[in-house]
Parts: C-alpha cells; structure tokens; sequence
C-alpha cells in the first residue's frame, strides 16, 4: 500500500504515532524509495523538474508553490491542534500525488486562470480541498478531485480577476 493509504487505514483505529513506523522515512519518500504510482515516488525529481520549468519560463511559481504553501499550512495547523489524528506536514506534502498535481496538473494553461492573482485564488482552493478531501473525506488522495473542481472554477476566477488591459490611454483632468 502507498503510505497515503496506510495513514488512511491506520487512523481508524491507531495513532498517527503507531502507523508511523510503518511507513517510508522521510528521506525514501524524497528520494522515491516508497511503493507509490509513477509520479508520486520521487519528490525531489519533481521538485527538480518544477525548478527548470521555473528557469525556463514554462510555468510561473504561483499556482504550484501556492498549492504546496497552503497544504503545508492547513496541515500544519490540523496536527499542531491534534498530531495523535493528523500527520505532519511534511508527511502531506511527501506522499500521494500532491507534487505532481501541483507541479504538472494544475499548472496546465488551457485550464487555470490569466492572472497572478487568479493563479494564487486558484492555487489556495485547490490546497484547502485537498487538505479536506485527503483528511475528512474517504479517500486518501484528494488533489485530483480538488484540481478538476477549481478546473470548472476557473471561468468565475477570470470572470472577476481581470488582467490590466494594454494600450488604453489613460485619461488626465
């Protein structure tokens, strides 16, 4: 099972503490020495593959980075509140396909906003549904579903956060 689906499991009658030991080191799931689907093995390929998109202009650092920020944070707080039910942030932001999401899915042009600012609303609701599906929803992973919701958001998004318009003169008086 991929450690995503052994915490899932594990909680319903353990402590986070319990399952842990069960579950790949933090430097295995870094590296990708963990069981996992293609893609969601080797968080620091991924890593390194957002860091040349980056240098080479191919995506830009808001939706990706937004999404992992705000999982960070949301998890942090739900296991500082309570660390025996909830894994740490790192934990979330290691397993399942939250890097590839993140870095490969959302990032697609056709289907997320114009703007930074739409990139950011963007990014931050697709890090909130996540952390919701992932945590109180049946299923282990969530950023899928979470990326094809905002998905059909991103209209709404562009709709209300416009890009400055070019070439208008600006009137004086």
């Amino acid at each position: 099972a991929t450690p995503l689906g052994l915490m899932k499991e594990g909680l319903a009658n353990r402590t986070v503490g319990e399952i842990m030991p069960e579950v790949p080191s933090f430097l295995h799931l870094l590296v990708g020495k963990s069981m996992g689907s293609a893609g969601e093995v080797s968080a620091l390929a991924l890593l390194l593959g957002m860091f040349y998109m980056m240098y080479r202009k191919i995506i830009s650092w808001h939706i990706p980075l937004t999404i992992l920020a705000t999982v960070a944070i949301f998890t942090g707080i739900l296991w500082l509140a309570n660390p025996d039910r909830f894994a740490d942030p790192l934990f979330h932001l290691l397993t399942g396909g939250l890097m590839l999401g993140a870095i490969y899915m959302a990032t697609d042009y056709v289907t997320s906003p114009m703007t930074s600012k739409g990139m950011i609303i963007y990014g931050i609701g697709i890090g909130i549904l996540t952390v919701l599906i992932r945590v109180f929803g049946a299923y282990p992973e969530g950023v899928q579903f979470a990326i094809l919701i905002f998905n059909g958001f991103t209209p709404l998004i562009n709709k209300f956060v416009k890009p400055k318009r070019f070439g208008k003169e600006v009137k004086h008086g």
